[in-house]
């Protein structure tokens, strides 16, 4: 069953998704879709995604599909789904949106010239870097998990320092590409962090790659600066939490 129908965005994107959701349909209505999947991996058990057209895609364990017993009779809601989790023990974990650009932003993007304060970066700025995250805060820092030795590395620069930079990796083995992204506090607000983040995205559609931009649904400036960039919502994903009881 095809379920990935958000034809604006690249095959590369909806199939990678698309092999979690997939199988067995255990429950199915006008707006919400359930999967069993034995394929999961153990931290996996469990995974929801609502889509950016408001569709809601579960996929499971068998294992897990026993313990919450849905019926072909039910009438499934968000809400009641999630009270039945949390009665079992089955947590989840903080929801991130997940962003990617359009196949018509893309390009827009491809199309645009190159600023001259950003460039990419290499080991040959390990001395521009290390001043970069020194002047950073030690939670800004593991928030954007932006690092020299990445895949791929961008940066902002101003006042002879770098000020802003994101960098990229290859996430999960497929052909997206994960991005962090940092500014320094006394830099915020001057579109450093849009022009880095549209830089390394071009960067990394010509050498194949769909970026991805990630954050968490609470983190407002985040997502007001994916929305700035260029990208498009895809939807909300939730995965198992450790904290989860399994039986």
């Amino acid at each position: 069953m095809e379920v990935m129908s958000m034809a604006l965005f690249s095959p590369i994107i909806t199939d990678f998704w698309q092999t979690f959701f997939q199988g067995e349909i255990l429950y199915q209505n006008e707006y919400f879709t359930c999967f069993i999947n034995p394929a999961l991996k153990e931290d996996e058990q469990i995974m929801m995604l609502t889509m950016g057209t408001g569709q809601i895609l579960v996929t499971m364990t068998p294992a897990l599909a026993g313990q919450i017993q849905l019926a072909p009779q039910q009438n499934v809601t968000e809400q009641w789904f999630r009270q039945t989790l949390q009665e079992r023990g089955i947590v989840l974990h903080g929801a991130d949106y997940l962003y990617y650009f359009s196949e018509d932003d893309k390009r827009i993007l491809l199309q645009e010239n190159e600023q001259e304060s950003v460039r990419q970066l290499t080991k040959e700025d390990k001395a521009l870097f290390t001043e970069f995250e020194s002047t950073a805060s030690e939670q800004d820092l593991d928030d954007a998990y932006v690092e020299l030795d990445h895949w791929l590395v961008f940066g902002s620069l101003a006042q002879n320092r770098l000020v802003c930079a994101a960098s990229m990796y290859p996430w999960r083995g497929s052909l997206m590409a994960d991005t962090g992204i940092l500014t320094l506090a006394s830099f915020r607000g001057q579109g450093h962090a849009r022009k880095v983040v549209r830089a390394i995205s071009r960067c990394a559609l010509r050498k194949g790659y769909e970026p991805q931009y990630r954050c968490q649904v609470d983190n407002e400036p985040s997502i007001a600066l994916a929305k700035v960039s260029g990208f498009t919502l895809f939807g909300k994903w939730e995965v198992l939490s450790p904290d989860s009881v399994i039986s």
